[in-house]
């Protein structure tokens, strides 16, 4: 009976293979750690006295690191209990509690099909392979032998040569008594009601033969040895066996290669663009090498991948067709990737493929390209800033939507946050925008010694002459809400932002352009702004209770209650649930004034400093002046509203 591989998944993922092993086995205390589900003990398929046989419920696998047996809950029940493998299946649905699916017996009989089907690709792999080794395989031999693969390799990898005849292959088939209809279901001839007489499908070409995940040949790729050829590459047709987009060559081996570990086998698959470079790494020592089939990485191929290992590596050629390659598979991989399945990009050198960097320069060349490969957001960076130029606003805009827009893709909605983060901050160090450190109130005042040319110290002026020293924020600035940044405490007025926005949603539409790109100091107030614009963007922000929801959701409860906590102590009620909307909207376009006003100040501050250390004329003087009297006047403002917030105690009033 043949099994959908949705129902097998599900019985699988319902049960955890400790649970099923665990029936024969006794667990090592000590080497085992149930919580993180993972579990030792003596391999039941051999005799020892030191647990070396392991068991991952995440992986939902087992390995013995003595015999190298390994399997899922299926093969462990096959191989140990001698169950068939449909008894197999019915022993762990029942374990799952999951009913077993009703005999299809039009399926059946195309599973009969399809086992006489890769028996017949046996015989055809068969051929191939004999006919390298004949007088008629020469020229392919060669060949073989100057790419640099050995005769152990070729044979590991069952390589074979397909003659220049249109019946060669069919003829040899056809004797030993498999049918006309058998050879056209596997792909081997072509054949259809405009061609009169069959005739082989692959001629004159080096074969690769391609398994399925049970190592069962499926299908064929072919090399033209001739220069003439329309096509240096060709695979099989799709057949009832073969789907190209589901199938990775080499899939099976790498599986193994990566079960026994080691120096060849690592902790991660690599996928890479052709048969030859898997092969030609296998022989180098890289057995963990996949490849799909001559087309660009499918969403089925990239799932196999991640069955493999957590964070496959995709290696591509260095030159701009392998770049694109690797953008189209940054692009299908970015909405897919979750907290501990993603992927990493290797980028070989300008014009290098794996087969030709192992063959010029070495394992070791390759094994540094492999520790070099770059995290997901570094390609998504690296794509959308290289070579371009961000002089203007509009530009600078642009790239800020691209990012929101690719971070916006990613279905994880934690993950997605963490991304938008990160692009931000990238955006920000790029373009020269990261925010200074903040100011302790005593570091306002400037250090060293009295130059030429300066106001004097104290906040008062004087006109530039000898012994002056440099400028200083007053004593009642430095201790106003402006500068309070330090010690990890959160400034009232960007936590009073926070809350208005949080408390009062229609407030973030409504003032989108001015508290998109908000520069907040405090951390924490900084991921709960994040939040906010990615529940908007997500249309999960029509509500309080919806926004609420989302900080809920990435762990940022405690953050929110801070910032509440800080408002309610400070009595600025009009930000608070139960503000009147209008209300709480003059006490925000208070708030968010006072905020941009103080950050343009301070930067135009240190710039007047540095004019006027630089170059001490009457109108650098003058200058420094005007921008002192424009701090006093944000000073005086905030110190009134913020006084009147904590006498007032009342909601509906000024912030």
């Amino acid at each position: 009976m043949r099994f959908e591989p949705n129902f097998l998944d599900e019985i699988r993922d319902r049960v955890p293979i400790s649970s099923v092993v665990g029936a024969r086995v006794s667990w090592d205390r000590k080497k085992t750690n149930a919580s993180r589900g993972d579990y030792w003990a003596c391999c039941p398929f051999h005799g020892e006295s030191t647990p070396s046989f392991h068991c991952e419920d995440k992986k939902g696998r087992y390995h013995c690191f003595g015999c190298q047996v390994s399997g899922d809950h299926f093969r462990f029940l096959t191989e140990l209990e001698g169950l068939s493998f449909p008894e197999a299946v019915e022993r762990v649905a029942g374990l799952a509690g999951v009913p077993m699916p009703a005999r299809d017996e039009r399926a059946e009989a195309r599973e009969k099909q399809r086992a006489s089907l890769t028996d017949v690709m046996e015989m055809a792999t068969q051929f191939f392979q004999d006919q390298l080794q004949s007088a008629a395989g020469a020229r392919a031999r060669a060949y073989l032998r100057d790419r640099g693969l050995t005769p152990a390799t070729q044979q590991s990898f069952r390589l074979g040569f397909a003659p220049e005849s249109r019946n060669a292959l069919k003829e040899f088939l056809a004797s030993k008594g498999v049918e006309k209809a058998q050879i056209e279901a596997c792909g081997l001839v072509r054949h259809g009601d405009d061609i009169p007489v069959s005739y082989d499908y692959f001629r004159d070409r080096i074969m690769f033969p391609i398994p399925d995940s049970r190592g069962r040949i499926i299908a064929f790729g072919g090399r033209a040895l001739s220069a003439d050829a329309l096509a240096k590459y060709m695979n099989s047709p799709e057949t009832e066996l073969f789907h190209k987009g589901n199938v990775l060559y080499n899939f099976v081996r790498a599986r193994k290669a990566l079960a026994r570990g080691g120096p060849g086998g690592g902790g991660s698959v690599i996928a890479v663009e052709g048969y030859m470079d898997v092969i030609a790494l296998a022989q180098a020592g890289f057995e963990n090498a996949v490849a799909p089939l001559g087309t660009a990485l499918t969403e089925n191929q990239l799932e196999l991948l991640w069955r493999m290992s957590a964070e496959p590596v995709l290696c591509f050629d260095g030159d701009a067709a392998g770049m694109k390659a690797a953008w189209r598979a940054a692009d299908m991989a970015l909405p897919a990737i979750q907290p501990g399945r993603t992927a990493r990009f290797a980028l070989l050198p300008e014009g290098k493929d794996p087969d030709d960097l192992v063959r010029t320069e070495g394992a070791e060349a390759f094994r540094q390209v492999l520790a070099d490969a770059r995290p997901l957001a570094d390609l998504l960076w690296m794509r959308e800033t290289s070579g371009g130029v961000f002089d203007t606003p509009e530009r600078k805009a642009e790239l800020e939507k691209t990012l929101r827009e690719l971070t916006g893709r990613i279905k994880d909605e934690n993950l997605r946050f963490h991304y938008a983060q990160e692009m931000r901050e990238r955006v920000q160090t790029f373009f020269g925008r990261a925010r200074p450190k903040p100011l302790r109130a005593g570091e306002w005042e400037r250090r060293g010694q009295p130059a030429q040319g300066q106001p004097p110290q104290g906040g008062q002026f004087s006109r530039p002459g000898a012994g002056a020293s440099r400028f200083a924020v007053s004593e009642s600035l430095a201790r106003s809400a402006m500068v309070k940044r330090a010690g990890g405490v959160m400034p009232l007025r960007e936590a009073a932002i926070v809350v208005a926005l949080v408390n009062h949603p229609s407030l973030i539409d409504e003032n989108f352009e001015h508290t998109e790109f908000l520069e907040l100091s405090h951390p924490d107030l900084r991921q709960l702004h994040a939040t906010v614009l990615d529940a908007m963007a997500h249309d999960a922000a029509n509500d309080r209770a919806e926004v609420l929801a989302r900080i809920e959701a990435v762990g940022l409860a405690e953050s929110w209650q801070r910032a509440v906590g800080l408002i309610r102590k400070a009595r600025i009620w009009p930000v608070l649930e139960e503000a009147a909307l209008d209300d709480a909207r003059e006490a925000f376009a208070q708030a968010l004034h006072l905020h941009r006003s103080a950050g343009t100040l301070h930067k135009e501050l240190k710039a007047a400093e540095m004019a006027l250390a630089t170059e001490p004329t009457d109108e650098n003087y003058r200058h420094l002046v005007d921008i002192q009297t424009q701090f006093r006047d944000v000073q005086a403002t905030e110190a009134l509203i913020e006084g009147f917030g904590i006498s007032s105690g009342r909601a509906g009033r000024s912030f």
